[in-house]
């Protein structure tokens, strides 16, 4: 890329013959450093290696560090619930297992870790929550439409509320329409 090592610019897209394609996210005089899809991580090029060919012009716009990136990406995610909070096992419920015994004898008894079940149920707490927000922001729904939906979700996290044994913090308990563990 000798001939080409000023055209470089912030955003170009690049392709090098052992990492793939990628993105030019730093420069400096000698070196480019470009993060590599296929990689999932940045190396540092030098901009006159035969074994990096520009695709596409960049336009030498703000780059953004890796750092920003990824607090803009969570940021996201944690708006719109993508991002599962740490939620913890109760201690006395580490390494435990729980153990579904049909009545039938004949039948075969399903065992599972707690912490696998436990996860389980975060998820669906966590999902419930997604859905409430996407009922409160849905542009079709009026409030009274929003208020029967969020009715029916309340019921639910009420129905849910005998699996709070299973949590190591109150704050992370199911609440029903009582608000206590109903």
């Amino acid at each position: 890329m000798a001939s080409d090592e000023h055209s470089l610019a912030l955003g170009a897209q690049v392709t090098h013959s052992a990492f793939g394609r990628g993105v030019v996210v730093d420069l400096s005089p000698a070196y480019a450093k470009v993060y590599f899809h296929d990689l999932d991580k940045s190396k540092q090029i030098s901009r006159d290696s035969d074994d990096l060919d520009l695709i596409e012009p960049g336009d030498g716009g703000p780059s953004l560090s890796l750092e920003e990136i990824e607090d803009v990406i969570w940021r996201v995610l944690t708006k719109h619930g993508g991002v599962q909070e740490l939620v913890h096992l109760g201690d006395r419920w580490l390494g435990g297992t729980m153990l579904l015994q049909p009545a039938d004898k004949s039948l075969q008894a399903k065992e599972m870790p707690l912490d696998a079940f436990f996860h389980k149920i975060v998820m669906l707490r966590d999902r419930l929550r997604v859905l409430e927000q996407q009922i409160n922001i849905h542009p079709k729904l009026n409030d009274e439409d929003r208020v029967h939906l969020q009715q029916y979700i309340t019921r639910i996290y009420g129905s849910l509320t005998s699996f709070n044994v299973l949590f190591k913090h109150k704050a992370d308990y199911f609440k029903g329409a009582g608000g206590k563990d109903d």
